[in-house]
């Protein structure tokens, strides 16, 4: 049974059941932490897991492979991305309050619900991005510059559904750009490697984002929010075989890229490996696909937590050798 809306213990509908919010965390706090998805964790994973992608590959292509440094690269980096991404929910929820009141999946959000405040959800948000600026100046000038400009992406997005049917563009824009700021943080500027992960997380994104915006297409239809999973219907199936292709192509360059100039063919073939890894893991999910299960697509969104992070663990093994 779940409380009343407006009550500190109301909880979110699709928020991850038993999780650590809900049952641990100080009923003062929950629902900000509500507010930044700190009950819905995947979200963190899949900001954090491109600049994963970025450390160890870059890491795996320099000589002396991976340091101590890259261990503060990972940790920060992992703090930084629950951080933003509990500011860009924060952010996103504040713009959003009205829609969201609209459709049943988020009507029991914390701003809708009247858990918080539009002021109290405000500050929670500044906080959250002040905590992660002194995170991002410890980092190189070439990463901070990054991670300034990164703003105007987070800024735009809870917009872009509004005049675009490919708000998942945006979103894959944002949520990618630390395998932009990552590699530059490790090696003081871009390199075309980067850029290359950079691409294959939109493609990447476009992917899972319309599984999960086939959750809402109903309300979104009715309330005006346009989506991929809208624009793309039936043709879903073929829209997303197209962005797997184009995510395993993208990766595979930036491994090649980076690591084949070192001449070390273990390392590529981990390389390789990690991607085909991933390449499996989403034609596995697509062979599961449903768009007319909720409840599948949501739990099929949800696996790309470990769909990215087995190039992650493939090109850490590499950096490691």
């Amino acid at each position: 049974m779940t409380d009343a809306p407006g009550t500190p213990d109301a909880t979110v509908a699709d928020a991850v059941p038993g999780n650590w919010v809900d049952h641990l965390a100080p009923a003062a706090t929950r629902p900000y932490l509500r507010l930044s998805r700190a009950d819905r964790p995947v979200g963190t994973w899949l900001l954090w897991i491109p600049c994963l992608w970025a450390v160890t590959l870059a890491a795996a292509a320099s000589p002396e492979g991976a340091t101590m440094a890259d261990l503060w690269l990972i940790v920060s980096s992992g703090i930084g991305a629950f951080l933003m991404r509990g500011a860009g929910c924060s952010w996103n929820d504040i713009t959003d309050r009205d829609f969201d009141a609209a459709v049943a999946r988020t009507r029991s959000r914390p701003l809708p619900s009247g858990q918080v405040s539009v002021r109290q959800a405000v500050v929670w948000m500044v906080l959250q991005a002040v905590i992660a600026a002194g995170i991002l100046f410890s980092y190189n000038w070439a990463a901070v510059a990054l991670g300034i400009g990164s703003l105007a992406l987070v800024a735009v997005y809870p917009f872009a559904k509004r005049f675009t049917w490919w708000p998942q563009v945006f979103l894959g824009l944002a949520f990618n750009w630390g395998a932009l700021l990552l590699w530059a943080a490790r090696e003081g500027s871009l390199g075309w490697p980067a850029v290359a992960l950079y691409l294959a997380g939109i493609a990447w994104t476009l992917f899972y984002d319309t599984i999960y915006a086939h959750q809402d297409k109903d309300d979104d239809a009715l309330i005006g929010v346009k989506s991929t999973a809208r624009l793309f219907g039936t043709a879903t199936r073929g829209w997303l075989r197209g962005f797997m292709v184009v995510t395993v192509i993208l990766m595979a360059i930036a491994v090649i890229v980076a690591l084949l100039p070192g001449g070390n063919v273990l390392k590529l073939v981990l390389g390789i490996s990690g991607v085909w890894g991933l390449g499996w893991h989403m034609a596995w999910q697509l062979r599961q696909l449903d768009i007319e299960d909720p409840a599948l697509c949501l739990r099929l969104f949800r696996s790309n937590r470990d769909a990215g992070l087995i190039p992650a663990l493939f090109l850490a093994i590499a950096a490691l050798l």
